[in-house]
């Protein structure tokens, strides 16, 4: 009897010792996310914090310095990906799959800015922030569709407040992100068979380089100057991008979102992230404003009690959800 159980013993012992020089001690393997624009920003912000926070990160980049850098980062590989070019998706893909991690998040954050009045803005300028913010999830998102379905992933792609309202020169990059708040909505009703929850992320003024990169844009193709019927808007509208972004708070309540989005067991399908109450009220009253506008003198407007039947009714859903 004292020989069967020393047997045992010596065996549960080896396979012990085998499975932890083997690496299959039981450990789950480490959960992939992969960020696109993530060189600088809001981008690198969710990087950082997904990959201090246990996730391995893709980090989407243009330039190879940048790669390089990003892949001296823990839990973080710096990989070529212009959201643009379908070449760069398709290597992501082939890349990403090789590496046996499977893919459980993807974030879309590669953005552009561009402000100008809608009846003068160049077509060239406006094929550029809609390649860039709304064909660049879509390429993006479908060519990861079947990674992300096989592990039942989660897409989100980083909107914005201009994604709610818009106003004088933001009408092309308010353009384009209302078309990704329609593009979050009906991706997610078309992934949900397939256990992959969708979200957008809607940003307020926080620090970023996205002014900044749009300025250099700007100095890279205007040729002279311009004239407009829009002088003193765009004027002050200059004034106010060339201000010290500095002094805006940085982007960690998005990455905190994002996280959120990545990691509850519930998640929501939008998260607004604003700097302050100020911002934060504001989308809202303007949301607000949408619905009185299309509530407003038909036959089947409803009345100030009505309406507030309905949003209880709407909120007592979100609560049971």
């Amino acid at each position: 009897m004292k020989r069967l159980i020393l047997i045992i013993i010596t065996c549960t012992l080896s396979f012990s010792a085998s499975a932890l020089e083997s690496g299959t001690s039981g450990a789950t393997p480490q959960r992939a996310i992969l960020v696109t624009g993530a060189t600088s920003g809001i981008g690198k912000e969710i990087a950082l914090t997904l990959s201090r926070r246990g996730f391995f990160v893709y980090a989407g980049a243009r330039k190879s310095a940048d790669i390089e850098a990003l892949s001296k980062i823990d839990n973080m590989r710096g990989i070529r990906l212009d959201v643009t070019i379908q070449a760069d998706i398709d290597a992501a893909v082939e890349t990403i799959e090789q590496s046996g991690r499977g893919l459980h998040g993807l974030v879309n954050n590669a953005g552009v800015f561009v402000f100008d009045p809608l009846i003068e803005v160049s077509e060239r300028d406006m094929r550029f922030v809609m390649d860039v913010n709304v064909f660049g999830p879509y390429r993006v998102t479908k060519a990861f569709a079947p990674l992300l379905i096989e592990h039942q992933g989660r897409i989100t792609t980083i909107g914005s407040l201009s994604g709610i309202f818009s106003g004088a020169l933001m009408g092309p990059y308010g353009m384009s992100k209302h078309a990704v708040e329609s593009y979050a909505d009906s991706l997610a009703a078309e992934m949900s068979k397939f256990g992959v929850q969708v979200s957008v992320v809607e940003p307020g003024n926080f620090r970023s380089n996205i002014m900044e990169n749009m300025r250099q844009r700007m100095a890279e193709i205007d040729s002279g100057e311009r004239s407009s019927l829009f002088e003193d808007e765009i004027t002050r509208f200059a004034g106010f991008t060339q201000s010290d972004r500095s002094r805006h708070l940085p982007p960690t309540p998005v990455a905190d979102a994002v996280y959120k989005f990545m990691t509850a067991p519930e998640p929501k399908r939008r998260y607004l992230v604003a700097p302050d109450a100020n911002e934060a009220h504001y989308a809202i009253r303007r949301a607000l404003q949408r619905v009185e506008e299309l509530n407003r003198d038909h036959p089947f407007t409803l009345s100030r009690d009505a309406l507030v039947n309905l949003l209880d009714k709407v909120l007592e859903t979100a609560a049971i959800e």
